[in-house]
């Protein structure tokens, strides 16, 4: 008995297809998670990348946080996107930049409501336990945009 094994005849084209796919996702993913960390740097007190730098623990929880949210709206916005491909980059691209502003505006709301000094909290040589509630907000309103995306 013989077995034949045959790939079928688009599997060329949607291999490729696929591939200019992905990197054309990636790319926008990119964007959206370079626009989230300066979203996040610019309306944070101090700097936060130079802060990251100097090894201020939490700068590093804050800003770890936050990027992790923003990847939390990306793949949602990805994941949900329109089936075509130009339609799906352009949603992904849109949903994505919209959740990144909401996500901003509702830390900042938050961390204005619990009264934490973020500036002085994430300029510190020592850990600060606000720097979790903060971080906490962060992760918990990234996913609560990524899933009001879906």
């Amino acid at each position: 008995m013989t077995t034949t094994v045959a790939l079928s005849a688009t599997f060329g084209s949607d291999l490729v297809r696929g591939i200019g796919a992905i990197l054309l996702y990636g790319m926008i993913g990119l964007l959206l998670m370079f626009a989230g960390f300066y979203a996040i740097d610019w309306t944070t007190p101090g700097k936060l990348s130079k802060l990251v730098q100097e090894g201020k623990p939490n700068a590093v929880i804050v800003t770890a946080s936050g990027l992790l949210s923003m990847a939390f709206i990306v793949v949602v916005a990805i994941f949900n996107s329109a089936s075509d491909l130009t339609e799906g980059l352009v949603t992904s691209l849109v949903y994505g930049l919209l959740g990144i502003i909401v996500q901003v505006v509702a830390v900042r709301l938050l961390e204005w409501a619990t009264r934490i000094d973020v500036g002085n909290t994430i300029e510190s040589d020592k850990f600060a336990p606000a720097t979790i509630v903060v971080a906490a907000a962060h992760l918990a309103l990234g996913l609560v945009v990524a899933v009001g995306i879906s």
